[in-house]
């Protein structure tokens, strides 16, 4: 008797555990899948973040490029207005002292300074600046040596300028082309 009540719950053990086989197979399978969605997620949402980090890189940029525009758009423009600069004070160097103070030149004189005075405003409103060089210390971003000169100033100092740079805001326009004191 013993036996066949042994015997007997341990079939009736195997029928509940063939049961629930397949509901821990099935809940196993639901868990597993779970997981897989979850990890889905979490790629769908760095992928969501990567994405707002690039707009707001791209917006960034963008802005950037539109400021940097309005702010340098004249570049071009002024590179070629600097040649005109340029033959205006030459001209007005080259005017002799007597025509200064004759009276039938001294109107033509006294435009063409007013031409250079106003060519420097117009200049200054659009940010462009003229770099002092002379005295200082060479310096490759705003100076381009074209020769040594032999001087009692200090090596690498600027002692002669054969044409004016120009800054447009924070950017070389044109550097200025100099002659640097000669060591020894």
């Amino acid at each position: 008797m013993i036996d066949n009540e042994t015997e007997t719950a341990g079939e009736d053990l195997r029928a509940e555990t063939a049961e629930a086989a397949p509901e821990v197979a099935e809940h196993d399978a639901s868990q597993g899948r779970i997981a897989e969605l979850e990890a889905q997620l979490a790629e769908a949402k760095q992928q969501v973040l990567y994405a707002q980090a690039e707009v707001q890189n791209v917006r960034r940029r963008a802005e950037k490029e539109a400021i940097d525009a309005r702010a340098y758009a004249t570049t071009s423009f002024a590179r070629d207005i600097l040649s005109v600069a340029d033959n205006l004070s030459r001209g007005l160097a080259a005017i002799p002292a007597d025509w200064r103070a004759d009276e039938k030149s001294k109107g033509l004189v006294t435009g063409l300074e007013a031409t250079g005075r106003e060519l420097e405003s117009v200049f200054q409103r659009h940010g462009i600046t003229k770099i002092e060089a002379m005295g200082a210390t060479l310096d490759p971003n705003k100076h381009q040596a074209m020769l040594e000169v032999p001087s009692d100033a200090p090596p690498g100092t600027v002692v002669q300028e054969m044409q004016a740079g120009y800054m447009i805001k924070d950017r070389l326009l044109r550097p200025a082309l100099v002659g640097v004191a000669k060591a020894g």
